[in-house]
């Protein structure tokens, strides 16, 4: 007898149209084959992925005890989905004696596993399918969130004489459509910061069109800000919505976290302060993900966050060696450029990232192929300078730009000079 399933048609798999179209990261594939070119043994400087090697860059020794600490006393059950309590109330306090933020740790701060969710939860909390989200380009991963939304984008294109920070005569003709304004500063991927001026116009516009749907019951316009680096500023004051416009507190979501003040990455430790309601509904979608930071963690960076003075020292530390770096590459590229080639820098402002420019489209290399795009340009810096950027449109922003984010979470102070020289001697071969 002939078995049924010789009959069966191949299997058709198919996924929801969400997934189907889902881009992944640009950023981690670009790291990914840097990788494979170092695994066979070539020497690459990375510069791709925002990240710290954790031994040029360890974790705060006192946080790492804290963590190996908080294992030791079997602190490995599920946490509460909002977060640990102890955990909230460090963040409380130390909000209100760094930034000047006051929340109640009982229902206007959750925990999470990193910023991630945070933003993911965010944005499921507030934008419903066919949404406007109106985002800075280049950014990190607006495009995604809003594609797993179902939302529509408002892409404002920044520029570097303005430090590729939007403006609110940018926003404003797309200001009453918009349900939520997503921003980030320091910006990810430019290290570039809002100015208090940038930053309260833009605030002093969303609430001007708040107080017009006022009169109409609509959704607000809601303000997703990202401060992931604002510990990480450099010569230049960190400034948030709700310090600047106390108005703003109702309309405003902060994304927070030790990921990168701390260098602690892959801890998974992040925070979101908010209007109750809207925290709420986060740690709802928060909990159904499962996406809570470890119990253990928790406990520990809330102790650890609770010595504010051990706090403060390893940060002044931790600042003045990634400044060292950004400093050091800026004044690379500027003399570059004063010795003609086609680069450029912006001088650094916050994050670990520092903005850099290569006007080469156009130009020939020596074998005669022509860089035509960021694309071209990158794999030629990658192939003949052997240092990895990452392009901004990698970030959404155009193929046609020639900006470029260099990461310094992986860099050594010392091999500096030898990157210059590599990149030097790779535009000294290129040809009109």
């Amino acid at each position: 007898m002939e078995s049924t399933a010789t009959k069966l048609k191949p299997a058709q798999i198919k996924v929801s149209e969400m997934a189907e179209h889902l881009i992944g990261s640009e950023i981690l594939k670009i790291g990914a084959e840097v990788n494979e070119k170092i695994r066979k043994g070539e020497k690459i400087y990375n510069f791709t992925v925002g990240d710290f090697d954790p031994v040029i860059f360890p974790l705060p020794g006192a946080l790492k005890a804290d963590i190996i600490d908080a294992y030791q006393h079997n602190q490995t059950n599920y946490p509460p989905s909002d977060g640990v309590l102890a955990l909230r109330q460090a963040v409380a306090q130390y909000l209100s004696s760094t930034l000047e933020l006051h929340y109640s740790p009982t229902d206007e701060i959750i925990i999470a596993g990193g910023a991630r969710p945070i933003i993911y939860s965010a944005y499921r909390a507030l934008v419903d399918p066919e949404d406007y989200v109106l985002y800075p380009v280049p950014s990190w991963n607006n495009n995604h969130y809003i594609h797993q939304m179902g939302a529509k984008p408002i892409k404002i294109e920044t520029h570097p004489e303005n430090s590729f920070m939007p403006s609110a005569d940018d926003i404003k003709p797309y200001i009453g459509k918009v349900t939520l304004v997503s921003l980030c500063s320091p910006q990810n991927p430019t290290g570039t910061v809002f100015t208090r001026e940038g930053l309260h116009s833009i605030c002093q516009l969303i609430l001007e069109e708040n107080n017009r749907r006022a009169e109409s019951g609509r959704k607000p316009v809601y303000l997703l800000y990202d401060q992931i680096y604002c510990q990480l500023s450099f010569n230049v004051k960190h400034y948030n919505p709700v310090t600047l416009f106390p108005e703003m507190r109702d309309y405003t979501i902060f994304v927070d976290g030790i990921s990168k003040f701390l260098a602690a990455t892959g801890v998974r430790v992040g925070w979101s302060m908010g209007h109750k309601k809207i925290i709420d509904s986060m740690k709802s979608i928060i909990g159904h993900v499962g996406a809570w930071a470890p119990k253990a963690e928790q406990v520990a960076v809330a102790q650890y966050l609770n010595n504010v003075s051990g706090v403060a020292k390893f940060l002044d530390s931790f600042k003045d060696s990634i400044f060292q770096r950004l400093e050091g590459f800026y004044e690379g590229f500027i003399k570059l450029k004063e010795e003609g080639f086609r680069v450029d820098a912006v001088k650094p402002q916050g994050a670990i990232y520092l903005t850099v420019n290569f006007d080469l489209s156009g130009m020939k290399t020596p074998k005669d192929d022509t860089l035509s795009d960021s694309k071209t340009i990158m794999r030629y810096l990658l192939d003949e300078a052997h240092v990895a950027l990452v392009p901004f449109y990698a970030f959404d922003g155009s193929e046609e730009s020639s900006w470029f984010r260099l990461s310094v979470g992986t860099s050594k102070v010392d091999e500096i000079p030898d990157v210059i020289s590599r990149l030097r001697n790779a535009l000294q071969q290129l040809k009109a």
